[in-house]
């Protein structure tokens, strides 16, 4: 009993002390026997409203900036793309057939000689000439580049201007036709001169006996052209003989094979 007795103050005395022990270190007021620890110097960059402001004025340059080059860019984009749409555009037009140097130099001097010969006229005819004498010059030196031309800018009409278009058309299909019978009564009126010509020659030739169209050499050109006539004549007569003379051979090649085919079935047969 007495040693049980012992045992048990000593072990109320050890949870007493812990307990004390443990009080005494929850308590804020008693130091303790260790040294504190150094706390962590938190360092927390705080910008003054200065900075701020410069922050927000560097962003909004910069924005501008960017949208300025974009745009910028889209423009140089576009030029570079109406830069090449006007090369393709101009090759296009141009034929390699023909040599634009001198072709180009005559037209201008063309141009340039109807702008002197209107400079003292009316001034209608000074506004007329240089464009006539432009377009007549361009479409004798460079036909087929002012044809090349003349095409594109109608296809251009006919799409943005469909009704001027229309009545363009109209209006060269009548100038054609007044062209053509212009031509026919030119060609009807040197005919009659040449009749009137020849009639009166072959009068004075009666009365006077002078052999005036072997003079003037009508007799030798009626002669050449009878001559050049029955040529063209007789080259057009051969050609027909043998494409004749060809299709003749080709029937009777058909037919003779024809005949070889039926006297190889009889003797099959």
């Amino acid at each position: 009993m007495f040693r049980f007795a012992s045992r048990l103050p000593r072990r109320a005395l050890l949870s007493a002390t812990v307990a004390g022990t443990a009080v005494g270190l929850h308590d804020p007021q008693k130091l303790s026997i260790y040294p504190a620890p150094v706390p962590d110097v938190l360092l927390v960059e705080s910008p003054s409203v200065l900075e701020k402001e410069i922050g927000v004025v560097r962003r909004h340059a910069m924005r501008a900036y960017a949208d300025a080059h974009a745009h910028v860019q889209g423009w140089v984009s576009k030029w570079i793309g109406v830069e090449h749409a006007v090369e393709n555009r101009v090759k296009a037009i141009i034929s390699p057939e023909e040599s634009m140097t001198p072709g180009l130099l005559y037209v201008g001097v063309a141009t340039l000689t109807g702008s002197i010969l209107g400079r003292n006229r009316i001034l209608p005819t000074r506004l007329l000439l240089p464009p006539i004498f432009l377009l007549a010059s361009a479409d004798y030196f460079l036909p087929k580049t002012s044809g090349n031309l003349s095409a594109y800018l109608g296809s251009l009409e006919d799409t943005y201007f469909p009704a001027f278009a229309q009545k363009h058309e109209v209006a060269k299909a009548h100038s054609q036709m007044t062209w053509e019978r212009v031509k026919e009564a030119t060609k009807s009126g040197r005919e009659r001169l040449d009749d009137g010509a020849s009639s009166a020659v072959d009068k004075v030739q009666e009365v006077t006996g002078l052999k005036l169209k072997e003079t003037l050499g009508w007799g030798k050109e009626t002669a050449q052209e009878v001559v050049e006539i029955a040529k063209e004549a007789k080259a057009v007569v051969e050609k027909k003989v043998e494409e004749a003379e060809k299709l003749v051979e080709k029937d009777v090649e058909v037919v003779e094979k024809k005949v070889e085919k039926k006297e190889e079935v009889k003797r099959l047969v």
